[in-house]
């Protein structure tokens, strides 16, 4: 509960920036950090090497030694780091040119070598992270983790609003500031964020000092086995969600790339609360989905669990769209030319939450590789789609091929799921509640408040009227217990 909690707690206080910089930032503005940060998070995926993973697991294979798995474990992100960070600041100019095809050079040059600090902090703190979840201290780990998001907004707070205050009314102040501050700056976030990492590493040093270089080099070759196809499928999922906002501002001519990924990124942290929604389920599910596994029914309760999630997830989309009208204000009136795409961006969540419940038959079955398969191929409908679509459509076409690899993700997980590991799933019934739940988001959003609600209202009458019984026999069940 405590990660949990952390987790969806960091993420929300994030959030809370979200009206500050789009009321801050015009558009294209707003566009370059969101695709900066796009192309951070497929970056970190390399970095980190898919060592949290298999540093769990070399932990139970390498049974009472666990500083030498730590040991191994860190050095590979350590090397990758350090040898980031050097080809970083070695060729910093050519990576700013080739980000933003010469426009701006200057900017972006500073740009890359905070988030190479940035990205080699966070690389190097995935281990000693993972050492605090295996000692079993969670206060730690989830203080270490607020901390990181609170310095973050204060930092970016006191650069973008209290000191450009200060300045006005104090020449020595001014004084100070000259030659390295400039106000209003896009750069401020990325300092702060940089500022955020680099503390986090300060108080993950009693992990981090604990590091000997007494390193065993068998041991290191086989995690670097186990970690590659996991670092192949998280470089895969990562493209899924990020490839679009890098490839707009690629795709489209001149400034109006920017603007429209800023659009884009704008209205998406308002379809981020249902994967909020997502992400607390599957951090509470999937201990459960484990420990459950060798029970007699165990693969109707998941079933059951699939279609009451999925009944949830729409309730939660529905209620959004619905309820636009209020929440629009989350962001800044010049990003509301994008909110038609809200009902989409939700409904792929709602696919996402799909594929993540799915991708309990290879997991329970030790049959990882399918997820890579999945991903992967995830990834390739993606990148075609992406080029197909966004020179013509913008962030629709975008949204619109992320919706369709998600589609397919699902397929395959269920065809290759229902071959290996069978639940018996409801599709029927499952793809009812989607086809109307879509439906009636999108009357919702085009029906505005009142009639908004009122639909929503309806829906929430029709499922309980419909769902009734089973809810009261799964009540009782758990009273009874």
């Amino acid at each position: 509960m405590i990660y949990g909690l952390s987790t969806i707690i960091s993420r929300m206080l994030n959030f809370v920036l979200t009206p500050f910089f789009t009321s801050k930032f015009i558009p294209s503005v707003y566009g370059v950090f969101t695709s900066l940060f796009s192309y951070s998070s497929m970056v970190n995926a390399v970095l980190a090497f898919g060592m949290e993973t298999t540093y769990f697991r070399y932990l139970q294979k390498v049974e009472g030694d666990k500083q030498r798995v730590f040991d191994s474990s860190f050095l590979v992100t350590l090397v990758t780091a350090a040898l980031f960070l050097i080809s970083i600041f070695t060729f910093t100019e050519p990576i700013a040119i080739w980000l933003n095809e010469g426009v701006n050079v200057q900017d972006y040059v500073e740009y890359v070598k905070y988030f190479g600090l940035i990205l080699a902090a966070d690389a190097i703190a995935v281990v000693p992270f993972a050492k605090l979840r295996a000692e079993g201290r969670p206060i730690k780990y989830g203080a270490i983790k607020l901390i990181n998001v609170l310095v973050f907004i204060f930092a970016n707070l006191f650069l973008l609003v209290w000191l450009p205050e200060l300045m006005k009314g104090s020449e020595f102040i001014r004084s100070l500031c000259s030659g390295w501050f400039r106000e209003g700056w896009l750069g401020n976030v990325f300092i702060s964020n940089a500022i955020a990492s680099i503390l986090t590493l300060f108080l993950l040093l009693p992990q981090i000092l604990s590091f000997r270089f007494k390193v065993d080099s068998k041991l290191v070759k086989d995690m670097l086995s186990y970690s590659f196809p996991i670092l192949i499928a998280n470089i895969s999922f990562i493209i899924n969600e990020n490839l679009d906002k890098v490839l707009i501002p690629r795709l489209l001519p001149g400034e109006k790339g920017d603007y429209d990924t800023g659009i884009y990124g704008g209205v998406a942290k308002i379809a981020v609360f249902l994967n909020l929604f997502v992400t607390a389920f599957r951090l509470g599910a999937e201990p459960f989905f484990f420990s459950y596994s060798k029970n007699e029914n165990a693969r109707k309760t998941y079933a059951v669990i699939m279609e009451y999630f999925v009944i949830a997830m729409i309730m939660v989309m529905i209620g959004l769209c619905a309820n636009l009208d209020w929440l629009k204000h989350f962001i800044n009136e010049k990003y509301w030319s994008g909110l038609i795409l809200v009902p989409m961006l939700l409904f792929n969540y709602v696919l996402l939450g799909i594929y993540m419940n799915l991708s309990v038959w290879y997991k329970l079955s030790d049959q990882t590789r399918y997820g890579l398969y999945i991903s992967g191929i995830g990834a390739i409908i993606t990148i075609i789609l992406n080029f197909a679509l966004i020179p013509h459509f913008s962030y629709f076409g975008a949204a619109l091929s992320t919706t369709v690899t998600y589609l397919f993700m699902v397929g395959l997980s269920y065809f290759w799921g229902q071959q290996n590991y069978s639940i018996p799933y409801k599709n029927k019934k499952i793809g009812i509640y989607l086809i109307i739940g879509l439906a009636v988001s999108w009357a919702a959003y085009f029906g505005h408040f009142w009639i908004g609600n009122l639909l929503f209202l309806l829906f929430l009458g029709a499922v309980f009227y419909f769902e009734k019984e089973s809810l009261l026999r799964i009540l009782k069940r758990g009273g009874s217990k």
